[in-house]
């Protein structure tokens, strides 16, 4: 195991399962604790529980992104425990509108889905970044998809689009704001994985998706900002 980074605190939200629980592992393998942020407060626990087992430093906290006063408590615990909070993987998501048009939308859907995917994000990244501001570190990695890139927008799935366009503007706008803070914020698109959110048939594997979050959390200071990336490579933008 790569324990590079020992006594940084890291937090991936919906990191029970598929590309968060193997962007938790890969994280923890490089020294961080991190801790699974679940909305099954029981899933979370299992899974922190499986990886603690295997001798990684690894705990949970529930955590429903769409709720304010648990995204509020989930923060403020990690740092009274830790003492700080220097990663957030912004992974929790969902993609409940596949072959959704526009002009004639579930708006129920559609407020669901930005109110997890974006706002969600937003959220965490407001709370998480006064913490990140006490030590002069931080690193936040949203995770994207190559449906929300403008360069290929097209028909269908709108509101799960609209809300990753959406990520992608948070992260450009929080990495002008935070420029030279020592805080990096970047977003990916890990590209199609075998998970219960896939779109399409794939043969890749969360932990082949897992490569280049797990890359931008660990940035070194002088690592890139408000980039938006498809594994390794830069998106059209």
């Amino acid at each position: 195991m790569n324990r590079v980074f020992p006594h940084r605190v890291a937090l991936v939200s919906g990191g029970n399962r598929g590309l968060g629980l193997a962007i938790t592992r890969r994280l923890a393998e490089h020294g961080l604790h991190v801790v699974i942020g679940s909305r099954d407060g029981r899933a979370g626990d299992e899974a922190a529980q499986e990886l603690a087992d295997n001798g990684l430093e690894v705990s949970s906290h529930q955590l429903d992104v769409t709720n304010p006063a648990s995204v509020a408590r989930a923060v403020a615990d990690i740092a009274s425990r830790h003492g700080r909070l220097d990663v957030l993987v912004n992974n929790a998501g969902i993609a409940i509108d596949r072959g959704q048009p526009a002009a004639t939308p579930d708006f129920e859907k559609v407020r669901a889905t930005l109110d997890t995917n974006l706002l969600g994000a937003w959220r965490l990244s407001s709370a998480a970044i006064p913490e990140m501001q006490k030590n002069g570190y931080g690193r936040i990695v949203n995770i994207s998809s190559h449906l929300g890139s403008l360069e290929s927008m097209g028909a269908g799935n709108v509101s799960y689009r609209v809300s990753k366009a959406g990520v992608n503007a948070l992260t450009r706008i929080l990495a002008a704001e935070l420029s030279g803070s020592g805080i990096l914020v970047n977003a990916v698109s890990p590209g199609q994985m075998n998970t219960r959110m896939a779109y399409g048939d794939t043969s890749r594997s969360a932990d082949d998706g897992a490569d280049t979050p797990v890359w931008l959390a660990t940035l070194p200071c002088d690592g890139p900002t408000g980039g938006l990336f498809y594994e390794l490579q830069p998106l059209p933008w």
